[in-house]
């Protein structure tokens, strides 16, 4: 299972699909095979390991196998079909899984593997899988995209100066990291104040500066126009008001939520098979996701830096007393050049 896990995270982190590994085994413990999803479209791991084993053992030798997966296999056909029943038509004999599939339209694996007469082994290194399986997981448990919400402040908690002003607050190396970060969401959300104030392309960038292989789907929640000139809405006039175009600026595709229900717009991105969103906007949308309860993670990218006035990082959430306030659970410090990332999750209450 540790090699099927190492297999699995070979594919992307990001993407309406899990990452899955997959390792055949014969009765006397030799591999006969290995396989990974690559993603959308690709073959799923199950099917991958089985073409390996093929190639390097022959048809006969999947006869009493042992497949080892990460993730249950499907009982479904998607983009590709379901690869319970190719385990099954393979000879495979015992499926030994770390994590059971919490997708409705996917689950089902398990029961369709013991009804062939398949020894079906679940959670082996669960722990360890559902680590892997990170945002998709909880994405998919809750019928929603997974939300990371980004903040950059100074250390009294601004994100802007009085005069509005706030490039840069934090360092160089944060914002390589937030970079890096937007590269393995699935869609970047903002409000469209910061759309007006700023001007962003929200584009994924490296370290070098040249825009990065993934990008994300750009999304602006909010009724008001974008002007006419701004790099959004060129973006959105180029490609035809809609998302089919390809953008010029090499960045995402833009959509524009003309909302300001944070419940609307993670409908609207579950349509599209949205599983991580990355909200980027100021006080006031962050306020909003907040208030909505739909915020999974917080990443506070803090600068050694006093302001003693300006812009909060959210808005009022309503909280009078101290002893309501929102208590996160750190999981994570990390120093970046001269800042500091915290990195807590807001978890559900019993």
């Amino acid at each position: 299972m540790t090699r099927a896990l190492t297999l699995a995270a070979r594919g992307p982190a990001r993407g309406p699909n899990p990452r899955v590994g997959c390792v055949l085994l014969a009765p006397d413990g030799r591999v006969l095979g290995e396989g990974w999803h690559q993603g959308a479209g690709t073959p799923h791991a199950e099917v991958a390991a089985l073409t390996d084993a093929r190639v390097r053992a022959g048809e006969a030798a999947l006869h009493g196998a042992t497949a080892v997966v990460t993730l249950e296999p499907c009982a479904h056909t998607g983009r590709t079909g379901p690869c319970s029943r190719a385990l099954v038509a393979a000879g495979v004999a015992r499926v030994v899984v770390a994590v059971a599939d919490p997708n409705p339209v996917a689950a089902g694996g398990a029961v369709h593997l013991r009804s062939a007469g398949v020894e079906v082994v679940l959670g082996v290194e669960e722990e360890a899988g559902r680590a892997l399986l990170g945002p998709w997981l909880v994405a998919v448990g809750r019928g929603r995209p997974y939300v990371t919400l980004k903040t950059a402040t100074t250390l009294d908690g601004r994100v802007a100066a009085a005069d509005g002003s706030s490039r840069w607050i934090t360092s160089p190396e944060s914002r390589a990291h937030a970079h890096a970060l937007r590269a393995e969401v699935d869609a970047l959300v903002v409000g469209t104040g910061t759309a007006l104030a700023d001007d962003p392309a929200l584009t994924a960038r490296t370290p070098a500066g040249e825009v990065a292989a993934h990008q994300p789907l750009r999304v602006v929640v909010g009724e008001r126009d974008l002007p006419a000139g701004s790099r959004l809405a060129r973006v959105l006039r180029d490609t035809g008001g809609s998302v089919a175009g390809t953008p010029a600026d090499g960045g995402g595709e833009v959509l524009h939520l003309r909302t300001h229900d944070p419940r609307e717009v993670l409908t609207a991105l579950q349509a599209r098979e949205v599983r991580h969103v990355l909200v980027e906007g100021g006080p006031t949308l962050a306020a909003a996701f907040l208030r909505a309860d739909v915020v999974d993670r917080v990443h506070a990218y803090v600068a050694p830096v006093l302001l003693g006035g300006g812009r909060p990082a959210v808005a009022d959430l309503g909280i009078a007393s101290i002893g309501d306030a929102l208590r996160l659970r750190t999981r994570a410090v990390r120093p970046l050049g001269p800042d500091v990332l915290v990195e807590a999750d807001v978890e559900e209450e019993d």
